[in-house]
């Protein structure tokens, strides 16, 4: 790197420190008021008396990772306003997982998302698929969440690479595993507020030097930024309306209607409206987070339109020039900087606490539970608390195995973001279709995963063309050309999440196999592919080997969307669209039932039936 920036103050670091600090001290309050986390109800669902607005902060937080805080401002820098119509997807998100998907679980009372799999499809099998992939999922992205920034950092501050991995895993480890679920969220709350404040302040400083957002707005504009009309519907275009804005709810939707960790978040609500309302807030906040980050990006293009230091050499990867710009524009005040190091490693730290609790939720529930059903109260607690931090450590080995895996960790960062869609179409199977059987399920769940890893893999192996946006290095002093070996996981990253727009050659191109128009289509639909895939899949292997009488499935675990669709229509007609599921019975039944008694009740069913089959089976070998 030939052009010099501030490197990290004093100040910096006690700005940062003062945020670890800060996030320790909520995990330790929380471990001596309450019940000072002595049963799995208040450790891993607050006892289910959280207040929505917490809820809601920890729910924004959770997913907008420090990948977000670095990529999100990138692609705005790179590829211009396009990727804002996710606000839209955000808000269909928000209204399907309120009224299609969190109902469901909320009035069963469950712990583990994964926990519904087996009430619907009466299938232990069909459980430890969705749990699995659940942990495959959650393990490899904790890793990747803490070391990415970390290295896109040291990169450019200078930070210890390891000191700052270190901190950030062992101090959101302590304070999950000694606090709990009350900890996670209440934490998740103030690094939501650091993750604000430090955006304001990039945002603030850079109107300031370039005179107002009037003027960044022109050079934006001007610089071809400023993009909202590609309505194009061909698939191959990266972002146009249709992608982003209709896409993207499969990949929000495979986080918010379906992922442990948000599912977990809004359950520990005390009421159902509240567990709503929790969910609908998550839509301004994304918002917010969403303008901000454009803001940050636009802002950062304006100030280098001239002179881009990924094109000059000056950073290695896109996701490293938003350190490189807080530290180009903040570097002069002392402590400025740790504003927005503090930001970074607050979106970490939340995601990371959001996975160490949730794994630590689904291990028990899903393995523990189901290997020792009459495990004490007490151990129970004591096991959890340890999975959590048996968790949080396996996350620090996951980093450190992210520096030196090589070609097996892009391998590991692709099966991430494959494995959303199909889990999505899992559950869609069972909430909207009462044909589904447990067998179609786990065939449509295999498939569909083998589908998305091949459509996946082809993508990395045969990347296609891009336009690309032009970037200016006309006003650079000292340029060079240089490749970090240590900063490849910053590249793939920027890759695997799409933040790049690199183009391909043409002559490149043109040596790929025909099979490779195929991965030519948009980051976007794989999640909608492997979706549609799981769902046909599921329904004709159903089909096949018998399918799922509706009249014999308890109507709890079938979303009613004739109601939530067609309410408009004659009560006659939207009983016959229930497709045989008995709703208009349980409305009758369920009153003045708690949800812990549904559960208990179908539970009961699935042994009973358990137990029946077992004895006609004895009956016919006698």
């Amino acid at each position: 790197m030939t052009r010099n920036v501030p490197e990290f103050s004093i100040a910096d670091y006690v700005v940062f420190s003062l945020m670890l600090a800060i996030s320790m001290s909520i995990g330790i309050y929380h471990a001596f008021t309450g019940g000072r986390q002595k049963t799995t109800g208040e450790f891993l669902m607050a006892d289910r008396k959280m207040s929505p607005y917490p809820v809601a902060m920890s729910l924004v937080a959770s997913f907008m990772s420090a990948i977000t805080v670095l990529g999100t401002p990138a692609e705005h820098y790179m590829s211009g306003t396009m990727f804002c119509w996710y606000g839209v997807a955000y808000m269909l998100t928000m209204i399907f997982t309120a009224e299609l998907f969190m109902p469901v679980y909320y009035h069963l009372g469950i712990t583990s998302a994964y926990e519904y799999l087996e009430i619907r499809f009466k299938s232990k099998l069909v459980r430890v698929l969705g749990c699995l992939t659940f942990l495959i999922q959650m393990v490899i992205y904790m890793g990747i969440a803490v070391y990415a920034p970390s290295l896109a950092l040291n990169a450019v501050t200078k930070v210890s690479l390891w000191g700052s991995i270190l901190a950030c895993g062992l101090v959101c480890t302590f304070y999950t595993t000694i606090g709990g679920m009350k900890a996670v969220l209440w934490a998740d709350t103030f690094q939501l507020l650091v993750m604000i404040s430090g955006f304001l302040a990039v945002i603030i400083q850079a109107s300031i030097q370039l005179g107002g957002w009037g003027n960044v707005h022109e050079i934006c504009k001007e610089g071809g930024r400023i993009q909202f009309d590609v309505f194009d519907p061909d698939p191959t275009i990266r972002h146009s309306v249709w992608s982003v804005a209709f896409g993207g709810i499969f990949t929000w939707m495979a986080i918010y209607a379906v992922n442990q960790s948000q599912v977990q978040r809004y359950l520990t609500c005390r009421t159902f409206k509240d567990a709503k309302i929790s969910i609908y807030l998550n839509i301004p906040g994304l918002w917010l987070i969403l303008a901000l980050a454009a803001c940050c990006g636009l802002a950062m293009y304006a100030f280098y339109k001239d002179c881009d230091p990924f094109s000059a050499g000056y950073v290695s990867a896109p996701d490293q020039l938003m350190p490189y710009f807080v530290m180009d524009i903040l570097g002069f005040l002392p402590g400025l900087p740790g504003i927005f190091v503090s930001c970074l490693f607050s979106a970490a730290l939340s995601t990371i606490s959001s996975g160490l609790n949730s794994l630590a939720a689904v291990t028990g529930e899903d393995i523990v539970k189901q290997i020792w059903p009459n495990m004490s109260e007490s151990k129970y607690t004591m096991v959890t608390k340890l999975l959590a931090l048996s968790y949080g450590f396996l996350s620090l080995l996951m980093a450190y195995a992210a520096a030196n895996m090589g070609s097996v960790l892009q391998a590991a960062l692709s099966i991430f973001s494959m494995l959303g869609g199909p889990l999505l179409g899992l559950f869609t199977l069972g909430l909207f279709f009462p044909w589904a059987n447990y067998i179609g399920a786990s065939v449509g769940l295999i498939v569909g995963m083998v589908i998305s890893m091949w459509i996946g893999f082809g993508a990395f192996m045969f990347p296609p063309g891009r336009p690309k946006l032009p970037l200016s290095i006309a006003g650079c002093e000292n340029i060079t050309t240089f490749m970090n070996e240590s900063d490849w996981t910053t590249q793939y990253m920027t890759h695997a999440w799409q933040t790049s727009t690199e183009t391909v050659p043409v002559d490149i191109q043109d040596t790929y196999p025909p099979i490779a128009a195929l991965y030519s289509i948009s980051y976007i639909y794989f999640g909608p592919i492997a979706w549609c895939v799981v769902i046909i899949v599921g329904l004709i292997v159903s089909f096949l080997t018998g399918a799922q009488d509706p009249e014999e499935l308890d109507p709890r675990v079938i979303t009613p969307i004739a109601t939530k669709c067609c309410c408009f229509l004659p009560k006659r007609w939207i009983s016959k669209l229930y497709c045989g599921v008995k709703h208009d019975e349980v409305k009758a039944s369920e009153e003045g039932t708690s949800a812990e008694e549904v559960k208990l009740k179908m539970i009961n069913g699935i042994e009973m039936k358990d137990q029946h089959t077992n004895t006609d089976e004895e009956e016919t070998q006698d």
